[in-house]
Formats: structure tokens, C-alpha cells, sequence
């Protein structure tokens, strides 16, 4: 079981994914991610590779105004549709069974925050950041949050938009800009 931490969901419940195909943000990793980066109230925010929902319904217990998710394991769908369901937020985000990268294809919308949590040691990484960049969907003062594996590096192409960077044993956290 995982919480939100703060906001006016602050100390719900949320229901995770069963089995091991999803690894959730723990709760002390989506602190040190919504304490470096504390600008939530009224931005609309994207959530790929969602899994539990967990990080964009953190954002919207924080002022977020919208959330969009994308996710495309059948478990995690039901997990989210749970979480949005427990704590009644339906009017306040969508939910895209879809690819990342077809997703990101086809978007249209501009985005103030997105993060990417993608399953570890897949190398999707990088396409999904090159892919956010190529179709534009990041707005001009919006910020990307990636959470990944440790050894996956951020390609050196990209390194000027890295604004800070945690790290421990096994994961990392970047925050990118435009």
C-alpha cells in the first residue's frame, strides 16, 4: 500500500498494482521528487508509464489542475481507475490505454510537468525523452521528472537540459527542461 503525501488527498491509501510487474514509487522517492520540484497549483501534467497513478495523483493532491495518465498493462489499468475512483477526482483526469511512443505520436496537447517512470532496464529512457522533445509537447517552462535505473544514463545529447540530478545504489531521479 502507498499513500499520498500531501495536499488535500494528503494520508489516502492507494491501491497497488498485484503481482511484481510494476515497481510504484515508494513514498519516501515521491517526497524527495515533489520537494525538489514544489510548482503543482494549476498545471496540467502527464503521467507515462503510470503503474499505480501514483505520481500524477500526487500532483493533483497538490493543485494540479489536470492529469493525464498513459498506461498499457491491463493490471495497472484497473489499479489506476481504482485510485481515481477512491479518491474522486474522475473530472480531473483521463486515462489512455495506449504505447507510450504512440501516444506521444499523436499528442497534441503541451504538458507543464511530465513524468516518465518506465519499467527499469528497458532502455526506454531516452526515446520517450526524444520523443517528447520531437513532438513538442512540453510546454516552454514545463519540467520532465524521470525516475530510471541507475545504470541508464541520460544520453549526453540531452544533458543541457538536465537542472538536477539524485541518485542512489539502484535509481535516479533527473529533471529536465526545455
Amino acid at each position: 500500500m502507498i499513500r499520498i503525501i500531501a495536499g488535500k488527498y494528503k494520508k489516502r491509501k492507494l491501491a497497488v498494482v498485484p503481482g511484481r510487474s510494476t515497481r510504484p514509487t515508494s513514498d519516501f522517492n515521491r517526497e524527495m521528487v515533489f520537494s525538489t520540484y514544489q510548482d503543482y497549483e494549476d498545471k496540467c501534467v502527464l503521467d507515462l508509464f503510470a503503474g499505480t497513478g501514483a505520481l500524477g495523483l500526487e500532483a493533483l493532491s497538490r493543485g494540479a489542475a489536470w492529469v493525464d495518465f498513459v498506461e498499457f498493462a491491463t493490471p495497472a489499468i484497473a489499479t489506476i481507475l481504482s485510485n481515481i475512483r477512491l479518491l474522486g477526482c474522475e473530472d480531473s483526469c483521463h486515462l489512455y490505454r495506449k504505447k507510450v511512443h504512440s501516444y506521444l505520436k499523436n499528442c497534441t496537447e503541451k504538458y507543464d510537468i511530465i513524468f516518465i517512470d518506465p519499467p527499469y532496464d528497458k532502455n526506454l529512457v531516452n526515446p520517450t525523452l526524444r520523443s517528447i522533445f520531437e513532438h513538442d509537447i512540453l510546454a516552454e517552462d514545463g519540467v520532465i521528472v524521470v525516475e530510471h535505473a541507475s545504470a541508464e544514463l541520460i544520453n549526453l545529447d540531452l544533458a543541457d537540459r538536465i537542472f538536477q540530478q539524485k541518485s542512489s545504489k539502484s535509481n535516479s531521479f533527473t529533471w529536465l527542461q526545455k
